[in-house]
């Protein structure tokens, strides 16, 4: 596992666990028990949560060690137990981790008022803090964390403290109310402000409040601060239920919230009161597709290693007529065609076969494309290069198969001579007909282009070699229409990062959108392919424009329609066909190609569009 600097730098969302206090509450501790003296009194309960939420997919869990200090510690007569309480906490939460998750030491406040609002001494609270954070470190937690601060000046001693003793680094989190401000009246700003000033190396807030409110103080905090931000809410505000303190927050509250948090600049996320190891799970399932995976990355091992380090990888020019295409700066053309609902492929390779004739250099082969019931584009790509010899260009998502399963498919894939990818997350079954079936995600796009890439290598998700490499070209899918552009933008650059070698479009209907698009990303000289969609009738175009996610149909495209399609039939069909020509024509010289659809199966349409583009191949 990395280290946790290391982690703060990369571009992955990581995931806390949620309330430690909710769960043993609900085991049966009384809230008048002292929740850190389980971690010597009854070591099992604590650890037994800790397990709930590694299981559920946190890969950052707390020490139960808030309250651990001197001074909490004093009124249950147990102070002299600091140490073991801090070290035995370590231990437990060390114990459920393992090698693959983060162990962050809890720190809360002390409890007392700090001078100039109380007696207590801005040293002697120094000391204090620093007795606790040396356990901690004593016991090797890779992180710290300062949580549920109301005290700008306390939370500062208690980075200082652990300054003074450590660099491990700290995660500093503010408490606000629903006013977005602390007891004191410190704004998020002024939070953000002074805890980047006081060295903190995350920022952020938990507890009090549910996602909502912090959402916008979040906002308010990365407009005036350049560190990363941590956001952990409680599961809504609690209600008085029979005379118990409720938290209502459902898990599919607080995951649609995760989302947002995200889009917002969070990048460690988790729950605070109120939220279980089942709130954990489904914000886990949320963030997984809008997240890079933790790096799979080639490293260059010692020679003296057991374990050599990954081969040369084929030259993109000589993995398929493709890769040899886009390399050489050819312009490429392929046409998405729409797998069949039943075994009988029969038309669809009839309809193939005019697609090669026709000159077009490759077929797009789209993976259970919104989440419909469809034959599988492993077996519909093989298909098609067996019978019709043309090659597909495979598009492979992450939404149905664990990482083994990946893996396994893309040996088969490589030893049945697939070679072209396009590698994408893929739609959630939500869309679908069956929305309840499940999604698996283990990784998105951006993790399953690092693997690719290490297959590429000859190396497994281990880094460890598996014989000969295999030959992919690797392609991602972008929206240059995308609402937030600067976060597509930012995937895509994790996506050359992690290995692609070429992009395939949305279908554009806006030229000047794109154009805008291509401008944006000419630093990175990543080959586009322009994704067309010839429409078939007004309606048509509504349904594009509003019920297919990241693309946008412009205003003079939707006129051209209607005025089309009030005609006839053929006059809506005609003028969609035009439409598309005349994108293929704008855009032609800023991409390395397109990909045109055949909507609702028609290859016919899809063809007319390259009429005059491309060269017929004459039959043997």
């Amino acid at each position: 596992m990395q280290d946790f600097v290391q982690a703060i730098a990369d571009e992955h969302v990581y995931l806390f666990d949620g309330a430690m206090g909710t769960m043993l509450y609900s085991k049966g501790v009384f809230i008048n028990k002292c929740y850190d003296e389980l971690n010597l009194r009854n070591p099992e309960i604590v650890l037994e949560v800790h397990k709930h939420y590694v299981r559920s997919g946190a890969e950052i869990v707390e020490t139960n060690t808030y309250g651990a200090n001197r001074v909490k510690l004093r009124g249950f007569g147990i102070e002299d137990e600091l140490r073991d309480i801090n070290l035995r906490a370590v231990e437990l939460a060390r114990k459920a981790a393992g090698d693959s998750v983060y162990v962050a030491g809890a720190i809360g406040p002390l409890g007392i008022r700090l001078e100039p609002y109380g007696p207590t001494a801005i040293e002697e609270a120094r000391e204090f803090f620093r007795e606790q954070a040396n356990a901690l470190r004593e016991g090797g937690v890779d992180l710290f964390v300062l949580e549920t601060f109301s005290n700008i000046s306390e939370i500062e001693q208690a980075i200082a403290a652990i300054r003074e003793i450590s660099n491990i680094p700290v995660i500093a989190q503010m408490t606000v109310g629903t006013d977005a401000r602390t007891i004191y009246g410190d704004t998020p700003s002024l939070i953000a402000q002074r805890l980047d000033a006081a060295g903190a190396d995350v920022i952020g807030l938990n507890c009090s409040v549910g996602p909502d409110v912090m959402l916008d103080a979040v906002e308010e905090m990365t407009s005036v601060s350049a560190k990363k931000i941590s956001a952990q809410p409680n599961a809504g505000l609690p209600r008085d239920v029979a005379g118990r303190q409720m938290y209502m927050a459902s898990p599919d509250y607080m995951a649609k919230y995760a989302k947002r948090l995200i889009h917002k600049g969070v990048k460690f996320l988790g729950g605070c009161c109120g939220t279980t190891p089942e709130h954990i799970k489904v914000m886990a399932d949320a963030v997984r597709p809008l997240s890079p995976r933790r790096s799979f990355v080639i490293v260059d091992r010692d020679p003296a290693s057991e374990k050599p380090r990954g081969q040369e990888p084929v030259a993109f020019a000589s993995r398929s007529n493709w890769g040899r295409k886009i390399a050489a700066g050819e312009f490429v053309t392929t046409i998405e065609i729409t797998p069949p609902k039943g075994p009988n492929a029969d038309a669809m390779i009839k309809s193939v076969h005019s697609i090669k004739e026709a000159g077009v250099d490759a077929v797009n082969v789209p993976d259970g494309p919104r989440a419909q019931n469809r034959m599988g584009a492993i077996a519909v790509s093989v298909l098609l290069q067996q019978k019709v010899g043309i090659e597909p260009v495979l598009h492979y998502c992450c939404r149905d198969r664990n990482l083994l399963g990946m893996h396994s498919d893309l040996l088969g894939c490589a030893a049945l001579g697939i070679r072209n990818l396009l590698l994408i997350t893929g739609d959630p079954p939500k869309m679908g007909p069956y929305p309840d079936a499940t999604a698996v995600f283990d990784i998105d796009s951006i993790g399953l282009t690092n693997m690719v890439n290490l297959m590429n290598h000859g190396l497994d998700l281990g880094g460890n070699p598996f014989g000969e490499p295999t030959s992919f070209t690797i392609g991602v899918g972008v929206n240059p229409g995308h609402l937030d552009l600067d976060l597509e933008l930012r995937r895509l650059d994790w996506k050359v990062k992690a290995g692609a070698e070429y992009a395939i479009t949305q279908p554009v209907f806006d030229v000047r959108q794109l154009e805008h698009f291509l401008d944006r990303i000419e630093p990175m000289k990543l080959p586009v392919v322009a994704g067309i969609w010839p429409l078939l009738s007004y309606r048509n175009a509504q349904f594009m424009n509003n019920e297919v996610p990241g693309v946008s149909v412009p205003d003079d495209v939707m006129e051209r329609m209607r005025i089309a399609s009030e005609k006839s039939k053929e006059h809506g069909l005609r003028e969609g066909v035009a439409i598309a020509r005349d994108t293929l024509a704008q855009v032609r010289a800023r991409v390395a190609g397109v990909q045109v659809s055949a909507p609702l199966g028609r290859v016919d349409l899809a063809l007319q569009v390259f009429e005059g583009l491309v060269e017929k191949r004459v039959s043997a």
